[in-house]
């Protein structure tokens, strides 16, 4: 009976209309593990907005011997690639591993055509094999895409790092292989000097790029280049002349030292030295020596430092010099790359003379030198020179050096102190020669001696006292001052104000030599490419592949109305604005 009870106690499941407790039962759901119900977002929030994926854009640096690659946004690009021969070995050629392969015989290159397998391009076009060009950098970008990126070229688009000068024919190879084998949708040119200045967080500056076949001298101001100048004095000249001076070791033919242009061009026409022992020597000991004018003062400070650090039991003489007895005179060990040679040791001041002769004409005058060969103080004030006033002041305390060049010990401050000197004994004279320097110097001479007869003839006013002559009728009184000519009263509102509207707008450095270190051209466009800017030079894949280069117009700039309000700042639009018209070469055309 209990059982019965019990069971009439329980509720009756009804076959035609659930009760309240078998909803809440189907409710709670089945006790085995099952997918979790998803919530409803709220009006203010997207269901899709954790799925989003910002697409970064990827950013390329292309020189003449490297390509830089990586993601925008990075500080760094992800890998640096060389064009040399040993990149471009086929698959399974396993030379390099060889017993004896370093030291075999190999074909003396001529000055001409040295190091010209390790580049990618040269400005002179008429013997270089553009099919060869093209297939170097689909291998390199290939490499790019797959070891490094580890990204799908189809649907990220592409910024672009080019020289500022550049031939068409390598603009359109390198546009082709990127729409062609890599399929990407959209390319930004942008310039390496404008970057430059942009990752050293200026707007106006004087870009000194020490390159390999040229060093470019630009003259940016608010992210537009305004003048430029070029020498072929670089780094391949740097490295000839090195690898000439460890021929000469190797042979010993000669004991004559190389210090001028003709000596090092009179020495041999074939070097037989490896361009990888001259360029890793060369990047590894070469340094530039202080400028004759500051030489003595750095040798007295550096003296009186080390006398206050207490080290004169490292042979300091008082009488002598530190750096000439023990830096000049100090033996590097050097070995080289020949089976019939052995290391041999020469003074650390060897290594300063091809800096010397190939940056800065050591020992060879002026007149001498073509204009694509001047030396890199003179192209850096000549430069300068021709800037109009506004723009140099802001310029030549902007200096900025990049390029692999910048890298030699010594050789910034060098080219800083030398321009230094320059502006202080000529100023900012563009006339050269003996009667431009007599007529500088009788200037001076005149300008100091009214400097220092002006305080004299004030003493004098201020101390003599006027006396009236009462036997003299006609003697009057000399004139009162005009107000203007009086001293100001100081007001100190207005020095209020002042103070206020410096910390608001501060004073613009200017009129001083000063250099500003920069983080490099690919940082510089990865800054750009972070912020989602499109440059003036935007190339769509589908407009490039029906015209080429053909399809571009031939602007110099591009002028966007003010009215519109569609610009973003010089050198750069909002998405759209070209589209209509089609898009442009800009700087390149």
């Amino acid at each position: 009976m209990a059982t019965t009870v019990e069971s009439l106690d329980q509720p009756y499941p009804s076959a035609v209309r659930p009760n309240i407790s078998n909803l809440q039962q189907a409710a709670r759901g089945p006790a085995s593990p099952h997918t979790p119900i998803r919530g409803i977002s709220s009006s203010f929030s997207s269901p899709l907005a954790s799925y989003r994926v910002e697409e970064e854009a990827l950013v390329f640096e292309f020189g003449a011997r490297y390509l830089r690659a990586g993601i925008a946004g990075e500080s760094a690009p992800r890998c640096s690639l060389e064009f040399g021969p040993e990149q471009s070995r086929r698959v399974g050629d396993y030379r390099p591993w060889l017993p004896g392969y370093e030291t075999r015989f190999r074909k003396k290159a001529t000055v001409e055509k040295w190091g010209e397998d390790h580049e990618l391009w040269r400005m002179d076009l008429r013997e270089v094999d553009l099919g060869l060009v093209e297939d170097k950098l689909e291998r390199a970008m290939r490499d790019a895409y797959s070891k490094s990126l580890l990204l799908d070229s189809k649907t990220k688009r592409l910024v672009l790092v080019l020289p500022s000068v550049i031939p068409h024919a390598l603009i359109s190879i390198l546009l082709t292989c990127l729409f062609t084998n890599f399929l990407v949708p959209s390319v930004t040119l942008l310039s390496a000097p404008i970057l430059s200045v942009v990752a050293a967080g200026l707007r106006t500056g004087l870009v000194v790029d020490i390159g390999w076949q040229e060093t470019i001298i630009t003259a940016v101001y608010e992210y537009r280049e305004v003048h430029q100048r070029r020498t072929t004095r670089a780094m391949r000249l740097l490295t000839l002349h090195m690898a000439q001076i460890l021929q000469k070791f190797t042979h010993r033919t000669q004991k004559e030292s190389l210090e001028s242009d003709a000596d090092f061009a009179a020495f041999d026409k074939n070097i037989d030295v490896e361009f990888q022992h001259a360029e890793e020597v060369t990047a590894r000991l070469a340094w530039c020596q202080t400028s004759p004018q500051n030489l003595q003062q750095s040798e007295e400070g550096l003296e009186k430092r080390i006398q206050s650090l207490q080290l004169l039991s490292h042979g300091y003489n008082n009488e002598g010099s530190l750096l000439d007895s023990n830096v000049h005179d100090a033996l590097i060990s050097i070995p080289l790359l020949s089976p019939s040679s052995t290391p041999v040791s020469t003074p650390f001041d060897t290594f300063s003379k091809p800096v010397e002769s190939a940056l800065f004409a050591h020992n060879s005058s002026l007149q001498d030198l073509d204009d694509h060969e001047q030396p890199l103080p003179h192209l850096l004030y000549n430069a300068l020179l021709t800037l109009p006033p506004d723009i140099r002041g802001l310029c030549m305390s902007r200096i900025v050096f990049t390029g692999s060049g910048s890298n030699i010990p010594g050789l910034k401050s060098r080219l800083i102190d030398e321009l230094s000197s320059t502006v202080a004994q000529r100023g900012w004279d563009p006339v050269w020669g003996k009667a431009a320097d007599k007529r500088r110097e009788t200037q001076q001479e005149v300008a100091s001696s009214r400097k220092a007869a002006a305080p004299k003839l004030q003493s004098s006013i201020r101390t003599t006292e006027y006396v009236a002559d009462p036997s003299d009728p006609s003697d009057d009184p000399p004139p009162t001052p005009a107000a203007a000519f009086e001293p100001q009263v100081p007001d100190p509102i207005e020095d209020k104000l002042r103070r206020e509207e410096a910390k608001r707008n501060p004073a613009t450095v200017s009129g001083i030599v000063r250099g500003v270190e920069t983080l490099g051209a690919w940082a510089g466009a990865s800054l750009i490419a972070g912020m989602k800017l499109r440059g003036v030079v935007e190339v769509e894949r589908e407009v490039f592949l029906q015209h080429g280069l053909a399809g571009s117009k031939r602007d110099m700039d591009v002028s966007v109305s003010q009215s519109s309000r569609q610009s973003l700042g010089a050198g750069y639009v909002r998405p759209g604005v070209l589209d209509k018209a089609g898009w442009t070469l800009g700087a390149w055309a």
